[in-house]
């Protein structure tokens, strides 16, 4: 599949798109960038709820600004970077607006990251989260969704596929932020575009190496998995240059002839990560209250 790509960056992206570098994550710098994550990670605002599930991983459990005795819709969100970094307290923010405006339990989970924790790792420590949440008394287990954007959308999705095949816990909707789902990207002759920013072909084979490690990349890529029939619904966002761009609308095209209802959007001229980098801009505003409105949809709120 080949997909036409924007000429250039979407006007309201076009001044930092310009300055942006094309790759950050390699080998050399994953050092460096993880210490700036947790550097970052220090600081836990008003609101935000640290736990520490038996299984070892952490939550941070992001509350609507207005508690009451009846239990929330909640959302399962999981932080991107490649598999190879990031941390839960990065999306500080996006979760606590998802359960401002939409009043709902928001929990992030830390998951483990490759090379030192290849797969399942990360993949087990989100469904510890995710059956954590099920159980949590604030929240209405008839009404969960789980989300993340990049690694953390590719993440979704194997746990989307994982409690489908489990039965254990019950999901409404799949919530992919231009999600990383395929590791045969790089293989394509078309995959580098000189609009890319941020993420890179080398920086995808290196976060995919790292995650996989020997496993079998049937089970462990949600685009190699052959079944995909009763999955939850799915929201499905990506820039058109992004390097998942392709991946992503295949995805979505597969979800829909396997019966899945799915809606994706793509906006023109947006990059990876745009949403994260310009979060003001006007088409980043339009994104997430896309996203929410996927949620609001699927919680049956008004």
């Amino acid at each position: 599949m080949t997909l036409n790509r924007s000429a250039d960056f979407h006007p309201d992206l076009r001044r930092f798109g310009r300055l942006l570098p094309k790759q950050v994550v390699t080998p050399k710098t994953l050092r460096i960038i993880r210490l700036f994550n947790r550097l970052g990670s220090r600081r836990t605002p008003d609101g935000v709820q640290v736990l520490a599930l038996p299984s070892g991983v952490t939550l941070r459990v992001h509350h609507p600004s207005v508690r009451n005795a009846v239990p929330t819709p909640a959302l399962l969100w999981i932080h991107g970077g490649g598999y190879v970094m990031g941390t839960a307290a990065f999306d500080d923010k996006v979760c606590s607006r998802f359960a401002r405006r939409l009043g709902v339990t928001v929990a992030a989970v830390d998951y483990r990251l490759a090379p030192e924790y290849p797969y399942p790792a990360a993949l087990d420590d989100c469904y510890s989260a995710l059956t954590w949440l099920a159980r949590a008394s604030c929240v209405d287990p008839a009404r969960m969704a789980i989300g993340g954007g990049s690694a953390g959308g590719g993440l979704a999705a194997a746990l989307a596929l994982m409690a489908r095949d489990r039965g254990e816990v019950a999901v409404l909707l799949q919530l992919l932020v231009y999600p990383m789902l395929d590791d045969r990207t790089v293989e394509r002759p078309n995959a580098a575009h000189p609009k890319l920013r941020l993420w890179s072909p080398s920086s995808n084979r290196f976060g995919w190496t790292a995650y996989l490690r020997g496993a079998n990349p049937d089970v462990a890529v949600p685009a190699r998995r052959d079944d995909l029939a009763g999955l939850a619904p799915a929201w499905i966002g990506v820039g058109d240059l992004d390097l998942f761009h392709e991946e992503d609308v295949a995805y979505a095209e597969r979800l829909k002839a396997a019966g899945v209802p799915c809606e994706i959007e793509v906006i023109p001229g947006a990059f990876h990560g745009f949403d994260v980098v310009m979060p003001s801009s006007d088409v980043a505003r339009s994104f997430f209250d896309s996203q929410c409105g996927a949620l609001r949809r699927a919680f049956g709120q008004r």
